[in-house]
């Protein structure tokens, strides 16, 4: 089993790394795009455990350590492997 962990930044939070991409984009020719916001992607892997147990804990990692509460949100799948 896997969590497939996806984390970004809360609406409203400024992201200076997708602006900059943003603009990088833009200065390469490759236009209209309205804005880019970054996020990160975690992957954990699980062995010998159910699907509630596996999304127990990549909810508990969540809250406690990956994603910081006052400016990311997370979301996150659990999928076989």
């Amino acid at each position: 089993m896997k969590a497939k962990i996806y984390i970004s930044y809360k609406e409203g939070i400024l992201d200076p790394q997708g602006k900059t991409v943003n603009n990088a984009l833009d200065a390469i020719g490759i236009k209209k795009i309205n804005s880019v916001r970054m996020g990160k992607y975690i992957e954990m892997d699980f062995n010998g455990i159910t699907r509630d147990q596996a999304s127990e804990i990549t909810d508990e990692s969540c809250r406690k350590l990956l994603a910081n509460p006052n400016t990311e949100t997370y979301t996150f799948e659990i999928v076989e492997k």
